[in-house]
């Protein structure tokens, strides 16, 4: 990621996700830090992030 759009972006599909209460992405790091109120999925978070064009690591 190299700009606010790509925050936006992110945070955008992740907010999608069944469950997701709030989404937290570090522009510096690439952190993305995710509360839910029901378990996640980690596929499900990867599709999402894919989704903005970006992929999680492993």
């Amino acid at each position: 990621m190299t700009c606010r759009h790509c925050v936006a972006s992110v945070t955008e599909e992740v907010s999608e996700i069944a469950g997701v209460i709030g989404v937290a992405v570090d522009l510096d790091s690439g952190r993305v830090d995710v509360t839910s109120d029901t378990p996640l999925d980690r596929a499900a978070v990867a599709a999402a992030v894919e989704e903005a064009g970006y992929e999680l690591a492993p």
